[in-house]
C-alpha cells in the first residue's frame, strides 16, 4: 500500500465529484477539509485496516 492514495468521493455539500488525497500512515484519522468546488466545510473520517484500502466518508461540517 502506498503512504497516499487518491480517492474518488462526493462533495455532502454540492453532491459535485471530487478526488480526495489521503495519507495512509495513521490507521485512524478525522480532518476538515474544504470542498475544491463548492468551498463548504466537509468532515473526511478514514480508516486504514491493515493491508486494505483505505475507507472514506464524507459529511457537511456542523451537520
Amino acid at each position: 500500500m502506498n503512504p497516499q492514495e487518491t480517492i474518488d468521493t462526493q462533495c455532502p455539500w454540492c453532491s459535485e465529484s471530487i478526488e480526495l488525497l489521503i495519507e495512509c500512515i495513521e490507521p485512524e484519522q478525522e480532518y476538515t477539509e474544504d470542498c475544491p468546488v463548492c468551498c463548504a466545510p466537509m468532515v473526511v473520517s478514514v480508516n486504514v485496516p491493515p493491508g486494505g484500502a483505505p475507507e472514506v466518508s464524507v459529511e457537511r461540517e456542523g451537520g
